[in-house]
């Protein structure tokens, strides 16, 4: 299976759990993802977060949000 269709099968079901988990609507979820480290390192290749499970790629970003959020604080 190519990875941006991996991506895309993966997406939906991450930003549900972002949304879900955190509160947000959905449009915000999904641009949250996209701005995080995370999101970014979902959507290259060579890191091969693509090959790893919606729940797993949620469990990293909740890491990196709530880490930033340490810092604000």
């Amino acid at each position: 299976m190519a990875h941006a269709t991996v991506r895309a099968t993966n997406i939906p079901e991450i930003v549900r759990l972002i949304s879900e988990n955190m509160g947000l609507p959905e449009e915000a979820a999904l641009d949250a993802f996209y701005r995080s480290a995370t999101g970014a390192s979902y959507a290259d290749d060579e890191t091969g977060l693509y090959g790893q499970s919606a729940l797993y790629v949620y469990g990293l970003f909740a890491d990196e949000t709530a880490a930033k959020k340490k810092v604000v604080n």
